[in-house]
C-alpha cells in the first residue's frame, strides 16, 4: 500500500475531477442537492490510503448530507484554506470557489484559477477567444478590467486561465444587504463599470454578460454612508467568456449575425429576445441600467423572501425585471412580459428599430401600461434620488440607439455627487 504522501502526489487534478462529477451524479440519482466539492475533499484529507479515498469517492452513502465544517463558504471567507487542496499546474492547494457553463474557478491564495473542464466549446463561450480579448486589453492598460495574468495547460491538458483574486463581487454584497446599497459606494462602483464600458465600446467589443457577479470588489462595508476607503481604480469588470471582438469574433459570429443567446436572466436586452442579430455594445448598457436599478431597490427581508425574480451570484434578490429560471420552461416569455409590464409594451413608434427584427414584439402580447407609466421611474425605483432615476431611465430603454453610452453616464451629476451637494 502506498504511503500516505505517496498516493496523493500521484492523484491527478483530472481524477479528482472526475470522482466530483461521480459523486455529482450520485447525489443527483439518489434526489439530493449536496455539493459534492466538500465531499470529495474531506475524503481526500481524511483518507490513509487511495483505496480508501476511492471507496469514499463510490460508495452511495458518499452523497450523504456533509458536515456543517465542511460546507463552503462565500469567497474570502474559505474556512478550508488550511487543509491540502488541489495542485493545479504551478500552483499547489488550489480550493475550489464556483462553476460555471464551461469552467471551475479555484483560489490559490492571491490568484484565481479558471480551469475550463468543457473541452468543446459551447458558442459563444470560447476560452481562447477570452484570453486573446483579455490579453489585448492588458496590452492597452484598459482601465477596471480583470488583468489575465497567465495561461497555462495543466498536466490532464485542461486550459486554465489566472487572474488575481478578488474576494467579492456586487452580487454577494446585494444579497447580503436588506437595504438600498449607499449612494457614494454606488458611484464608486459604476465609475469603474461605465470607464471599463467606455473602453470596451470605443474598440467595438461587447462584453454580453454585464451582472451583478461581473463586477469584483475588495471587502467593502456598507454599514454608512461615507465613501469606501478605495478609489474605483480597485474595482474591476469580469466575465469575459462570451465577450464580442470585431476581430477575434467576426469568423465565427458576423457583426450582423451574432449568437442571440447571451447575457444573464433579469440583465438581457431586449433585441436579443426578438431576435435582432445585429445588435450593438447597447446590450451591455442595458444590463448595466438594469444592475444600477437594482441597487436602489429593497431587497426581501430574510425570512420573508418576497419580490422580484431572477437574483443570480447569491442569494435571493430584488431584481428590476423578473425571470424565471434558465431551466425552467418558458422563461424568456417571463422575462418579455416582466418587461413589458414595468416599461410598457412598445409601440411601432416607441421601439422604431424593431420592426426590422426577425420577430417583432407588436401585435403579439398582451398590451401593458407598464409601472413607468402609471407611477413614473419615482415608482419603481423610489429608493433613488432624481439624477440616478433619470440615469436609470436613459440606460433602459427599447431603443438601443437612444440609450445614454458609458461615456454620457459618466457625465451625469449624480456621477460625480453634484445631485447631493446640492441637496446638502
Amino acid at each position: 500500500m502506498a504511503g500516505d504522501s505517496d498516493w496523493r502526489s500521484s492523484l491527478t487534478a483530472s481524477e479528482r475531477y472526475d470522482n466530483i462529477q461521480r459523486l455529482m451524479k450520485a447525489a443527483a440519482a439518489a434526489g439530493r442537492g449536496q455539493n459534492a466539492f466538500p465531499i470529495e475533499d474531506e475524503a481526500y484529507k481524511t483518507a490513509s490510503s487511495r483505496e480508501e479515498y476511492d471507496a469514499a469517492c463510490s460508495l452511495p452513502t458518499a452523497a450523504a448530507e456533509p458536515s456543517s465544517s465542511t460546507l463552503p463558504t462565500a469567497p474570502g471567507q474559505d474556512n478550508r484554506e488550511s487543509s491540502l487542496g488541489l495542485t493545479i499546474g504551478p500552483y499547489q492547494n488550489c480550493h475550489y470557489i464556483a462553476s460555471g457553463v464551461t469552467a471551475e474557478v479555484y483560489r490559490a491564495q492571491t490568484r484565481a484559477l479558471k480551469v475550463i473542464v468543457e473541452t468543446h466549446n459551447i458558442e459563444p463561450h470560447d476560452p481562447h477567444r477570452e484570453a486573446k480579448i483579455l490579453t489585448s486589453l492588458r496590452s492597452a492598460n484598459a482601465p477596471n478590467i480583470i488583468q489575465l495574468l497567465e495561461t497555462f495547460r495543466d498536466r490532464d491538458q485542461h486550459f486554465v486561465l489566472v487572474f488575481p483574486y478578488m474576494p467579492s463581487t456586487l452580487a454577494h454584497l446585494l444579497a447580503n444587504n436588506h437595504q438600498p446599497l449607499p449612494t457614494p459606494l454606488i458611484r464608486t462602483i459604476f465609475t469603474a463599470l461605465f470607464r471599463a464600458l467606455l473602453h470596451l465600446h470605443s474598440n467595438g467589443i461587447i462584453h454580453r454578460d454585464i451582472k451583478p457577479s461581473a463586477i469584483l470588489l475588495p471587502s467593502i462595508t456598507t454599514t454608512t454612508n461615507s465613501p469606501p476607503p478605495l478609489p474605483p481604480s480597485h474595482i474591476y469588470l469580469s466575465d469575459f467568456g462570451t465577450a464580442w471582438h470585431p476581430n477575434y469574433s467576426s469568423a465565427s459570429e458576423p457583426a450582423s449575425h451574432k449568437v442571440l443567446d447571451v447575457g444573464t436572466g433579469p440583465y438581457r436586452a431586449p433585441e436579443t429576445l426578438f431576435g435582432n442579430r445585429a445588435y450593438t455594445t447597447a446590450i451591455d448598457l442595458w444590463a448595466a441600467g438594469a444592475t444600477l436599478a437594482e441597487c436602489f431597490l429593497v431587497p426581501p427581508s430574510p425570512v420573508a423572501e418576497t419580490g422580484g425574480g431572477g437574483g443570480e451570484g447569491g442569494g435571493k434578490r430584488t431584481t428590476l425585471f423578473d425571470c424565471p429560471p434558465a431551466h425552467q420552461d418558458g422563461n424568456q416569455l417571463g422575462l418579455v412580459l416582466s418587461i413589458f409590464q414595468t416599461l410598457g409594451t412598445p409601440t411601432p413608434q416607441t421601439w422604431p428599430e424593431a420592426v426590422g427584427f426577425r420577430t417583432p414584439p407588436f401585435e403579439m402580447y398582451r398590451v401593458f401600461e407598464g409601472r413607468v407609466q402609471k407611477e413614473g421611474w419615482e415608482g419603481v425605483v423610489p429608493c433613488a434620488d432624481e439624477g440616478w432615476r433619470e440615469l436609470v431611465e436613459g440606460l433602459v430603454r427599447f431603443e438601443s440607439g437612444r440609450r445614454v453610452t458609458a461615456g454620457e453616464a459618466l457625465e451625469f451629476p449624480c456621477m460625480k455627487g453634484e445631485s447631493e451637494d446640492q441637496e446638502t
